[in-house]
């Protein structure tokens, strides 16, 4: 098939309760969703907009000739933002959305292609998704590291913070390290149908959602069905605390 026309959406919220203002951090001389913004514009996007609530955000990315959106500041997720930029922007009910987080400065374009191009060759699938194994302990029970459980098809049947699926017999105890790369952690990039989104603004949290802090398991509440690929490339893990965000300083401004 032809590869899909696809929007790519980066949301950046300036409010952060571990790294406050995060989308402006600087990062080898750059906010950081700069450099979100140009791994998007690398990829076969073929619009790249930035949806932010915060006018110095927006300042910033006009300022490197960036499509910017201004979105409510209320909003419980990044989904629900996309839905709205999807409105705004007035996409069709079948065009294809892709959510690229404004945490992740070192996504490779090629993940954002490959979600993409997931999606449209999935067509019962409401959204595409990333996963790729875990294989460290520390990683399994780490709750801010995202487990799923998908089936035969590739459909996620659950997303958890918890170890699934759990080991009924290793896991008595902690092990010491994972035998199998049978587990699974869940990489946040997302691609839609705009009508998805649309529909997905209109319902309330799902007690799943609000007990996991995982709002893809609205979708699944919702009886929608998630598409997840494993990754074509690693993903290098995004920032949500000042050590990632030494360690990736540390390597952009290296590789310059």
């Amino acid at each position: 098939m032809a590869f899909p026309t696809f929007t790519a959406i980066v949301p950046a919220r300036f409010g952060s309760t571990r790294l406050p203002g995060k989308p402006l951090l600087d990062i080898a001389g750059e906010p950081m969703v700069a450099h979100v913004w140009r791994r998007a514009c690398q990829s076969q996007a073929s619009r790249v907009v930035v949806a932010t609530d915060d006018a110095r955000i927006r300042d910033a990315m006009l300022a490197y000739g960036a499509e910017v959106v201004m979105t409510h500041a209320d909003h419980a997720s990044g989904t629900d933002r996309l839905a709205e930029v999807s409105q705004i922007l007035a996409l069709h009910d079948d065009e294809l959305v892709v959510n690229v987080q404004g945490d992740e400065p070192l996504i490779p374009p090629t993940l954002i292609d490959q979600v993409a191009l997931r999606l449209a060759e999935d067509p019962e699938a409401s959204i595409a998704t990333l996963a790729e194994p875990i294989n460290d302990v520390d990683s399994l029970f780490n709750p801010n590291v995202v487990k799923v459980v998908r089936s035969l098809q590739g459909r996620a049947l659950y997303f958890s913070r918890a170890p699934i699926p759990w080991d009924r017999e290793q896991f008595k105890q902690p092990p010491a390290m994972l035998e199998t790369d049978a587990w699974l952690r869940h990489i946040g990039i997302y691609a839609y149908r705009a009508g998805f989104l649309a529909a997905y603004r209109d319902w309330p949290a799902s007690a799943l959602e609000q007990l996991e802090q995982l709002e893809q398991l609205r979708a699944l509440h919702n009886g929608h069905l998630i598409q997840v690929a494993l990754a074509c490339e690693v993903n290098p893990t995004g920032v949500d605390t000042q050590e990632d965000l030494d360690r990736v300083r540390a390597l952009l401004t290296s590789a310059d």
